[in-house]
């Protein structure tokens, strides 16, 4: 067997090249990686990248692999070169039992984030993973964490062109019209020409009338005469409807308890589903 001749490196572990616990953590070979522990192998070893096995198993969401190392002590929330954190792996491959294995192993859903690493809320949004989205939503992932290179979540949604995920987001409060250099979520809907992403941005509240840092409303990233520019022109023509004004109102004024508080309230069901955008 290949062993590679690691050194330590501080508290993180040791300091080595891809090494057969990485392989086997990233390949899924969890009889193997049983042996490799069991014969007293580190698993908090590093490669160069400062990735350690259990990013690799949560990369390819290797679920056995990842709670072996879990369970043998492999650091929850490692930091690779970039910053991310196993949990943002997981979430940027969609697996769901992986997510839920690190959180309940005591995974920070709200890692600090620096100039070069995006949450794993963010992980989740672009990969369309609204799974992974609504679990970690549910463990009070930050709505409006901020990447510098996109914005928050829903930015990400959004640009991506993932309905469901700006969809849960948008129930669970996150701000519409959240911008980042005055661009909005509903600028990035227009670029990707998607009239459903368009008219559910719209309906929470978004403004049709938001100009970016190039003087631009949403609008004008469509192409005259296209179903997006149908849908904005029509949004600009024609004002919310007192009924939809009031729920928007509502809905903003209650931030990310709009669900919890409008399920409660003592009205008819039918309100509450139009409350909840149900």
């Amino acid at each position: 067997m290949e062993v590679s001749r690691p050194y330590f490196f501080g508290d993180i572990g040791c300091w080595a090249e891809r090494t057969e616990v990485h392989k086997a953590a990233f390949q899924g070979h969890a009889l193997l990686l049983r042996q490799l522990i069991e014969s007293g192998a580190s698993v908090n070893i590093v490669a160069v990248d400062s990735i350690t096995p259990l990013h690799e198993a949560c990369m390819q969401g290797q679920t056995q692999c990842t709670r072996l190392l879990l369970d043998a002590g492999a650091q929850v929330d490692a930091r690779n070169v970039d910053g991310s954190t196993p949990l943002c792996d997981a979430c940027a491959a969609g697996s769901l039992e992986c997510v839920k294995l690190l959180l309940e192993h005591g995974a920070a859903a709200n890692p600090t984030l620096t100039s070069r690493t995006t949450s794993p809320l963010h992980e989740a949004c672009v990969g369309g993973n609204s799974d992974c989205v609504r679990l970690m939503v549910a463990e009070g992932a930050h709505l409006e964490a901020y990447d510098l290179y996109f914005g928050t979540p829903l930015h990400i949604a959004c640009a991506n062109a993932h309905v469901d995920c700006a969809k849960v987001l948008l129930n669970a409060g996150a701000n519409v019209n959240a911008a980042r250099l005055h661009e909005t979520a509903l600028h990035h809907a227009a670029r990707r020409k998607s009239v459903d992403l368009i008219e559910m941005l719209l309906e929470f509240g978004g403004n049709v009338y938001a100009r970016d840092k190039y003087d631009r409303k949403p609008i004008d990233y469509t192409r005259p005469g296209s179903p997006s520019a149908l849908c904005l022109e029509f949004y600009e023509r024609t004002p919310l409807s007192l009924q939809q004004l009031s729920r928007v109102s509502l809905r903003m004024a209650l931030g990310t308890r709009a669900l919890e508080v409008v399920s409660k309230l003592n009205i008819p069901s039918r309100i509450i589903k139009y409350l909840c955008y149900c």
